[in-house]
């Protein structure tokens, strides 16, 4: 079975940065499951990883494939199961606080995973937006566009994403402080 895909960035930032998470789903609302967990540690070490839907994940939402890209037979036979996902999650996380940007939508889908693996999270998750300042919160999604367009095309996969908001906040954090 393959590996979650873990990878190292040299250039390690000087500046305090968040733990980043984020989660790509079969869709929004009610019935949507986590497919995808990926998350980047202050030291820009990445972690990414397919989750196996149970029996009962049904749901798929086409509009939401077009956005990831991520085929359901691909999880069937790449996906770890909900449990071995929770247990690195944990592992690799506990005790940190973990900040997403889509706060309300990856709680819920880190609750159902934790749920379906019978697990409690040994980590806090909190809204990226609470490390904001209002300045840096009105410059947010310009600055990520801009960094989002220097990076050229990338994957929209959870581990990307979870560092292309790192960047996103170092870049804004930086300004703040040569201001």
């Amino acid at each position: 079975m393959p590996q979650p895909i873990a990878t190292t960035a040299s250039d390690a930032p000087a500046l305090d940065l968040p733990t980043v998470l984020d989660v790509e789903a079969s869709g929004f609302g009610r019935n949507s499951y986590p497919i995808e967990v990926g998350f980047v540690l202050p030291d820009a070490h990445t972690f990414c990883t397919l989750i196996r839907p149970l029996a009962h994940w049904t749901h798929w939402d086409e509009q939401a494939a077009r956005t990831h890209h991520i085929p359901r037979p691909l999880l069937e036979e790449r996906g770890q199961s909900v449990e071995a996902v929770a247990q690195r999650l944990n592992a690799d996380l506990r005790g940190k606080t973990v900040y997403s940007d889509g706060w309300a939508n990856d709680y819920s889908w880190i609750g159902a995973l934790f749920d379906a693996a019978d697990m409690t999270p040994a980590f806090r998750l909190e809204n990226l937006r609470k490390l904001l300042t209002e300045a840096e919160a009105e410059q947010w999604h310009m600055v990520k566009a801009q960094i989002s367009s220097e990076r050229g095309a990338q994957r929209h996969r959870a581990s990307s994403d979870a560092r292309l908001l790192q960047l996103t906040f170092q870049r804004l954090r930086s300004a703040a402080l040569t201001t």
